[in-house]
């Protein structure tokens, strides 16, 4: 697992959804549980859960300021075709820290987050199952 994900003063979830039954909901209200700031980005929708939504990585308040985006951890809840571009959105943004939720991983996850310099959580590692050991772990380190 990647260390400094939980390093992080904001995470976002993309794919974050309004419908309580998807894990784009449940993985954003893991977040809110937690008490970490997060921000729901969702192409389509205002507002989920009492918290303004932004359209994009790249419509996130601060996203033009680097040091704000490098504090940022993400969450993503995509379909795998979508998710390779999210992935180069967040290199583009200087977001250094991602957790790929079980079946939003790009085929090329491994190779592209190298070559992009991107600190990847994946390959089936769920936060909602795995995320609060991590996040202990690495409030001890």
């Amino acid at each position: 697992m990647a260390a400094g994900f939980f390093a992080s003063t904001r995470y976002a979830v993309v794919g974050a959804s309004a419908n309580k039954a998807k894990f784009g909901n449940r993985v954003l209200c893991w977040y809110m549980e937690h008490g970490l700031s997060v921000v729901p980005v969702n192409p389509v929708a205002q507002e989920i859960e009492g918290l303004p939504c932004a359209k994009s990585l790249s419509d996130m308040e601060g996203a033009n300021d680097s040091i704000k985006m490098r504090a940022t951890s993400v969450s993503v809840v995509t379909p795998p075709s979508v998710s390779e571009a999210v992935l180069r959105e967040i290199a583009k943004l200087g977001i250094q820290h991602v957790w790929f939720q079980p079946g939003s991983e790009p085929p090329n996850m491994t190779a592209l987050a190298k070559e992009l310099g991107i600190h990847v959580i994946g390959n089936g590692a769920c936060i909602l199952k795995e995320g609060q050991s991590l996040m202990k772990q690495q409030a001890v380190l």
